[in-house]
This record gives C-alpha cells, sequence and structure tokens, in this order.
C-alpha cells in the first residue's frame, strides 16, 4: 500500500486529492495551518493521519514525511490580491515553505512530488494560448512566489532525483471553493451572490477572460502520477481546459443582478492554457466545461 501525504490537504483542492487517494487505497497524512481566511469550514478527513502544523516550520514537519512515498504539494497563500496588498507572507510560505517540503522529502526518501502552480507565472507579455516553453512574466508577489517554487522543485529532480513535476493550473473552481472575504474567486463568489440575492460584482469592465478548470479535473492530473512513468521528470504541465470565457460571460449566464467596482491592480488580463503536453505525457484531459457546471448549480 502507498503512502501519500497532502499539504495544504483540508482546503479545497487538497481536500479533494485527499479524497481521491483514499478511494485509490493509499494511506494518506495531511498537513493544513488553517490558515486560509476564504472557508466557512477545513475539509479534515478522520481516515487520515492529520497534522496542524505550518510548512514555514521545517521542524514541525520534517518527522512527518517517514515512511512517505508520494507527496502532494498544495499548501500556500492562495490568493493574488492579498500578495499584492501584503507581499511578505505569500512569499514566505510559497519559497521558504516550498523549501522544507523538499528537503523534507529528500531526506525522507520519498518517491515523488507533485507542485501545485499557476498559469499566473506566464503574465501579461506572452501570446496567447500559453505554452509551457514560454518566459515567465510573474505580475505579484503570487506569481512570483510560485514560480520560485517551481524552479526550487525542478532542483531537487536534478540535484537529488527527486522525481517531480509541476502543475500550472488555470483558474480552479467547484464544491468547496473558497467563497468568503474580498479575495474569493469568481466562479464561487458569483454563487454565493446568487444564492444571497445581491448583485454580483465584477472588478473593471468583465472582459478579462479566464480558462477555469474544475476541480474534478485538478485532481484527475494529480491522481495521475501515482501511475505514471514519465521520460523526463522535474517538468512543467499546463492544466486547464483550452478554452477561456469573459467574466462578464459567466455573470451574465447566472443574474442580471450586477455591479462594476473598479479594476484591481496585479491581475492578468486572460488565461488560457495549451493542454497538448498534459494531454501526451500524462494521458489526461478535462472533461467539465464550466458553462455545464454553473447551470447544474442554478
Amino acid at each position: 500500500m502507498k503512502k501519500s501525504l497532502v499539504t495544504g490537504g483540508a482546503g479545497f483542492i487538497g481536500s479533494h486529492i485527499v479524497d481521491r487517494l483514499l478511494e485509490l487505497g493509499h494511506d494518506v497524512v495531511v498537513i493544513d495551518n488553517e490558515s486560509s481566511d476564504g472557508h466557512d469550514a477545513y475539509y479534515w478527513n478522520n481516515r487520515c493521519e492529520n497534522h496542524k502544523v505550518d510548512i514555514r516550520n521545517f521542524d514541525s514537519i520534517a518527522s512527518i514525511f517517514t515512511g512517505v512515498d508520494f507527496v502532494y504539494h498544495l499548501a500556500a497563500k492562495a490568493s493574488v490580491q492579498a500578495s499584492v496588498d501584503n507581499p511578505l507572507p505569500t512569499l514566505l510560505t510559497q519559497v521558504m515553505g516550498t523549501a522544507n517540503v523538499l528537503e523534507a522529502a529528500r531526506l525522507a526518501g520519498c518517491e515523488k512530488l507533485v507542485y501545485s502552480s499557476t498559469s499566473a507565472c506566464y503574465g501579461n507579455n506572452n501570446p496567447i494560448p500559453n505554452v509551457e516553453t514560454m518566459r515567465e512574466d510573474p505580475l505579484n508577489a503570487y506569481a512570483i512566489g510560485k514560480l520560485c517554487g517551481e524552479q526550487l522543485v525542478r532542483s531537487y529532480y536534478h540535484l537529488y532525483g527527486l522525481k517531480t513535476v509541476a502543475f500550472r493550473y488555470t483558474n480552479v473552481y467547484g464544491e468547496r471553493a473558497r467563497h468568503v472575504g474580498t479575495y474569493a474567486p469568481v466562479v464561487s463568489k458569483f454563487i454565493k451572490c446568487l444564492n444571497e440575492n445581491s448583485p454580483l460584482t465584477i472588478f473593471g469592465d468583465g472582459l478579462q477572460r479566464r480558462d477555469f478548470i474544475h476541480v474534478s479535473d485538478v485532481v484527475n492530473a494529480n491522481a495521475s502520477i501515482a501511475f505514471t512513468e514519465l521520460d523526463s521528470w522535474g517538468e512543467t504541465f499546463n492544466i486547464g481546459f483550452g478554452e477561456n470565457w469573459s467574466v462578464q460571460e459567466l455573470a451574465d449566464l447566472i443574474s442580471d443582478n450586477q455591479v462594476h467596482l473598479s479594476a484591481r491592480t496585479g491581475e492578468m488580463k486572460e488565461t488560457l492554457a495549451h493542454i497538448g503536453k498534459a494531454k501526451a505525457e500524462l494521458f489526461w484531459g478535462p472533461k467539465v466545461r464550466v458553462t455545464d457546471w454553473i447551470k447544474s448549480q442554478l
């Protein structure tokens, strides 16, 4: 039986990955410090070995990696806007936290590590769609920290032989997504506004376009690594739907009760992932279209 460890495993994406790993018969260890302000609750699974600790403290996490085969590293400060307002906590978590996780995995002799990164690494100066070979252009501390994490992850494969991959997610949505507070992602925030009979808040003109990927498709990509032997580890893969929609399009699908607020600084104009590499090498592809999922929630 394989033993997997999930950092950020009580949060949105991490808790879904935990559920899948348990379905696959893995022993699962979860690390989470409950630092997100975007949840009504955390999703601790009582079938796991659970640890409420902070990845920024190496001594508190190192021994937890003993006997672990696979590491799924999702713990992060997940908000772009929070990183613009206060960059240091994001950089400490994304960079030093990731370094701690990698070093703990190396010392424990873990076999594989999957790092959750972001399409925000591409910025605004690259042509659309974004391809993994493009030069990065991170716009804020969130994206800069994630990119630093990618480089650490790559180096741990080349220096120490830890089999790593980095997944650049586009805009993840779905069940358990954060919907509380100023920084909640747009899909979950819109659904919450609808349920509360309050206006949908759109920042800027709403013409910014996003590649929305359902959390179940993200989970499938992560789970594939347990069964996959790549020709080359240390690589980066785009994990998106491969199509995009404007924020205004989604708002119009949900409700006519809308209000426009000032545009936010430090955000990308458009996300759209080229996913050919993930399809070819991971035998993975997305299945859930955001417009279909939204209609199922109305």
